[in-house]
């Protein structure tokens, strides 16, 4: 392999050629109507989304942040209660349940799936307990049936973070069925993503849904009359229109993305530890992670090859600082920092050519 020949980790801009003609039509159209906050386009993205998840009701936001934030405000949430995040994810998902005033309750990941453990969840309970809020990471799954029927025998609100998992399915149905609510990101990088940052709510609860809406602008569902303190996190005309226009290649993109996780599978066996589907999971492929006691040294190899890689995530949440100093900091979580201290994730995006797979299942096997 050339050491002068370099595989990204991801590429936006190839997606981005592909559908220029596309998206410069849907920008265009918006630019023309001279509406470009709450219009068509939402409307019609609110709608499209809805139905690839097989939700209701969905509420486009801000951020996928945002999305998680007003799913648990909007169930009563807050001060006082805990609920039962993963040890493993991105900080998001802590800071949503911090952000209203809730502590957030480390649990413990399953070591095959890296999702939250439904025993350790069951155990974590206590009556300050309110909601359960699993991520699908990485786009894997978690046991969302265990873990409904978990939320349904306690009396607890279940909070998909879906922000890895656009297309994903568990049992044939979408990822977020399972739960009362899921929260979305659109952040560029993810398998539908926006340029620039968004999000949105999923959901079948009507009145759950109603009030995102008022909190995302300004507690308010008529024009000046703001019945509640709310915020500013309206998704833009412009990002709609984009969002609609990739809606429609995604499960192509999906389709390639899952090609390729074939191929590492079936190549790189024996080289590193690879990710293991869940019975049941049609994972999206958000991102394809290995593990390797020598993660540091595999990835300078890597680099030194031409491969580009990353690490989702080197520091758990409990390890950050923004929780030092609290108990959070303390948490017993070993699973998730071993996780954290060998995890490498490989290219996967949509437009990887083939010579690029072979390219980096070379670079792995030869390390």
């Amino acid at each position: 392999m050339s050491v002068g020949v370099r595989v990204p980790f991801l590429e936006l801009l190839p997606g981005t050629q592909e559908l220029r003609r596309e998206l410069d039509a849907a920008v265009e159209r918006v630019l023309d109507s001279g509406w470009y906050l709450l219009g068509a386009e939402l409307d019609a993205f609110e709608a499209a989304w809805a139905e690839h998840c097989g939700a209701q009701h969905c509420v486009a936001v801000g951020s996928g942040l945002d999305a998680l934030r007003f799913i648990l405000e909007a169930r009563g949430i807050g001060p006082g209660d805990e609920v039962l995040v993963p040890g493993q994810t991105f900080i998001a998902t802590w800071l949503a349940v911090s952000a209203i005033g809730a502590t957030p309750v480390p649990v413990e990941v399953d070591e095959a799936h890296h999702t939250l453990d439904h025993e350790a969840a069951a155990a974590a309970i206590t009556e300050r307990t309110a909601a359960i809020l699993p991520v699908d990471l990485y786009g894997h799954p978690a046991d969302h049936r265990a873990l409904r029927e978990l939320a349904d025998a306690n009396g607890l609100l279940l909070v998909d973070d879906a922000a890895q998992a656009h297309g994903t399915r568990l049992h044939g149905k979408p990822v977020g069925t399972y739960a009362d609510a899921a929260a979305w990101s659109f952040y560029p990088g993810k398998n539908l993503g926006a340029l620039g940052d968004g999000g949105a709510v999923t959901t079948d609860d009507a009145d759950l849904a109603a009030r995102v809406r008022r909190l995302r602008n300004y507690g308010s569902a008529r024009r000046y009359e703001h019945v509640e303190v709310g915020y500013n996190s309206r998704l833009d005309e412009l990002q709609c229109a984009v969002l609609r226009v990739k809606l429609g290649h995604l499960d192509a993109w999906n389709a390639r993305r899952v090609a390729v996780a074939e191929r590492y599978l079936a190549d790189l066996g024996g080289h590193v530890t690879l990710p293991v589907v869940r019975a049941g999971a049609d994972p999206c492929w958000h991102l394809f992670t290995v593990r390797h006691e020598r993660r540091d040294a595999l990835r300078d190899h890597l680099e030194a090859a031409g491969v580009q890689t990353l690490i989702h995530y080197p520091i758990p949440p409990h390890r950050q600082g923004a929780y030092a100093g609290t108990a959070l900091a303390d948490a017993h979580l070993p699973v998730s920092d071993a996780i954290a201290g060998t995890i490498v994730s490989l290219p996967i995006g949509p437009h990887l050519s083939d010579a690029d797979v072979d390219r980096v299942i070379e670079a792995v096997a030869s390390f």
